[in-house]
């Protein structure tokens, strides 16, 4: 065979071997997607909290919070589990709160317990809502799901059914609890650098374990 003849010869493989490689290429499944990343990262932010408790204070303006800015407040990142996180809320003696932060097939949930001092559930409780999108590793939020409205319809409390929640975290440096809606804003700030004594358990404790 001729020198030009080995020469074409071998562009020839070479063009079929690249024209495979893109067409195998092309084929390849894409990239795991992204939604779940920044979701799991700020779990595992809070999960990193556990069992430490921290002081805020109420940072935002609303005149129906005055009494809630007057009290001593501390979140208790209480339990820590591989889906589910409790946090207590603290407001002055009050011990009816606490945050339930939850891993969900689609994302995370935030939802709200409310407890009588001997431990039994409130009226209103379990409310909350689901992520609707990926949020950040610092910032979730959480627009009111269809089991909250149905119950503040039933509670008589129709002005909550437009709340979105949301939830910050910045490590070291803040945790930040939110509620939203038209004429409505509430947010509280916690101070991460400075952890405080972790207060006494919830009310309703140990009916959850």
């Amino acid at each position: 065979m001729k020198p030009s003849a080995i020469i074409a010869a071998g562009c020839a493989l070479a063009a079929a071997f690249i024209l495979v490689a893109a067409g195998c290429a092309r084929q390849s499944p894409p990239a795991a997607a992204g939604p779940a990343a920044p979701q799991a990262a700020f779990f595992a932010n809070l999960a990193a909290l556990c069992g430490q408790a921290f002081e805020g204070r109420v940072v935002s303006t609303d005149a129906a919070d005055r009494d809630l800015a007057a009290a001593r407040l501390v979140m208790h990142v209480r339990e820590c589990g591989a889906d589910a996180i409790r946090v207590p809320f603290h407001v002055g003696d009050d011990r009816s709160r606490t945050w339930v932060i939850s891993r969900t097939e689609a994302g995370l949930r935030l939802k709200h317990d409310h407890r009588h001092e001997d431990g039994s559930e409130d009226a209103v409780t379990q409310y909350g809502g689901d992520t609707e999108g990926p949020g950040t590793e610092h910032r979730q939020e959480f627009p009111v799901d269809t089991f909250s409205i149905d119950l503040f319809e039933r509670e008589g409390l129709t002005a909550s059914v437009t709340n979105v929640w949301a939830v910050e975290l910045r490590p070291g440096a803040v945790f930040a609890y939110e509620l939203a809606r038209e004429n409505r804003f509430l947010r509280v700030e916690f101070d991460l650098a400075n952890p405080v004594a972790p207060p006494p358990a919830p009310w309703g404790a140990e009916q959850n374990g």
